[in-house]
């Protein structure tokens, strides 16, 4: 990423984090399965059902006081608007301004670490796709997440080194494969984490509480932006179940920045 271009971006603080309940269970994995990793269905998602799904979800840009993001110059020539970096991890994001600070000390004096939602990073993307000098994002995952999914994908017996993006580990069990789910808000939801360890979290929770299936519990590697792409282009109830679970770290993180209550006056 360079200082030679910046191009105004919102950043809108994350006020919301999920609350997983403790009742688990088991969804066929047909559908979802094959619409994240099969042929596209025309019938799109509305874009406002996308941009709900990924609002709870915090991650971070590197910016000036006024907003505007720092982007490095785009190699694709048809795309000249550059490219803004968007980390999963807020500690990545202090790393990337730390080395900045040795390389262009200046730069680093006027720009800071911003939370955004993700789903406004989303809709942006999508309102400026089409325009001249449009501005490109690109996702930047923990290495960490990416250490896990490539050892599970090799694990697996899958070709790691073919996996790209942004990894989202998701856990199937029983002799279907069907994908775990867990009840919140009175409905089954399909989690989706970005942090493979909280994910172990739940499936302990699971094993626990359904010992028979313990064994027959494994953990699927899909990425990000695929599920972006697939909510663009398919939609239908499955779909509808996926929720995304951000950091947990990151949920911290935010809520830090919101002021205290003002106590009572009595």
């Amino acid at each position: 990423m360079t200082d030679n271009n910046w191009q105004l971006m919102p950043g809108v603080f994350m006020k919301s984090m999920f609350n997983l309940g403790a009742k688990l269970g088991i969804v066929s994995s047909a559908i979802i399965g094959s619409a994240i990793v099969g042929t596209l269905s025309a019938i799109a998602m509305p874009q406002e059902k996308i941009v709900q799904k990924l609002g709870p979800v915090p991650v971070f840009t590197i910016t000036d006081a006024k907003g505007a993001p720092l982007v490095a110059s785009n190699s694709d020539n048809d795309k000249q608007g550059g490219v803004a970096g968007v980390f999963i991890n807020q500690r990545d994001a202090e790393a990337f301004v730390n080395q900045l600070k040795t390389k262009n000390p200046e730069l680093a004096k006027s720009v800071r670490v911003v939370p955004v939602s993700l789903g406004e990073v989303y809709k942006l993307d999508q309102s400026t796709a089409n325009k001249p000098n449009a501005l490109d994002f690109a996702y930047v995952p923990a290495k960490q997440q990416v250490d896990a999914a490539m050892a599970i994908l090799k694990k697996a017996g899958q070709d790691e080194k073919k996996f790209q993006g942004t990894p989202l580990f998701v856990a199937k069990a029983g002799k279907e494969k069907g994908y775990l789910t867990v009840k919140q808000a009175n409905q089954q939801v399909i989690p989706f984490f970005f942090n493979q360890e909280e994910l172990q979290t739940m499936l302990e929770r699971f094993k626990k509480q359904q010992p028979d299936l313990a064994s027959t519990v494994e953990i699927q590697v899909v990425n990000l932006e695929g599920v972006i792409e697939t909510m663009k282009s398919r939609n239908d109830n499955q779909l509808d179940q996926i929720m995304l679970v951000p950091p947990k770290e990151s949920i911290d993180f935010v809520r830090s920045l919101q002021p205290a209550a003002q106590p009572r006056k009595k």
